[in-house]
């Protein structure tokens, strides 16, 4: 009978014990996602900075760098201080939606829940996306920085509450 009531409790144990490792295990990640985010977001921004600063080779560095995952448009990308951004404002948008996903995910949601969100919201958060791309592919209206950027950031904290 000891036995049984010792199992229970290192059982009891084991089980708090678990739930306060995950705990900061989800935290340790979310700080990690948050910190790479904020990074991300930093070098994005950085070419204009860096050419503002005189460091032309420098930002030159990093857009070509960005280069390979955006088209870089300069008509649908963001400038600062006369230069352009690494990404176009769709892509920022993206990048910037998994910061404020991140940023936002444990007010909304517990992060020790481990239960997975119905993937329809996912797809959900493409369809202003894809119906901004399919209104100017068609020509039926043109698209802005400001409508760009917006569709990016729902698909982007979207996904950011899948990772």
């Amino acid at each position: 009978m000891r036995n049984t009531v010792a199992d229970d409790r290192s059982g009891v144990y084991n089980s708090v014990y678990a739930r306060g490792e995950m705990r900061k295990r989800s935290y340790r990640v979310l700080v990690f996602c948050l910190a790479i985010a904020f990074i991300w977001l930093a070098a994005i921004v950085s070419p204009p900075v860096l050419a503002s600063l005189g460091s032309h080779p420098a930002a030159a560095g990093v857009f070509s760098f960005f280069g390979w995952m955006c088209h870089q448009i300069p008509e649908r990308s963001f400038h600062f201080a006369g230069e352009q951004l690494g990404v176009c404002s769709r892509c920022f948008g993206v990048y910037f939606g998994l910061l404020v996903g991140f940023a936002v995910y444990p007010l909304w949601r517990n992060i020790e829940n481990i239960e997975p969100l119905p993937r329809l919201w996912l797809f959900a958060s493409i369809v202003p996306l894809g119906i901004d791309f399919a209104l100017t592919f068609f020509g039926i209206w043109e698209n802005t920085h400001f409508s760009r950027f917006v569709t990016g950031l729902i698909l982007g904290a979207a996904c950011a509450t899948y990772i």
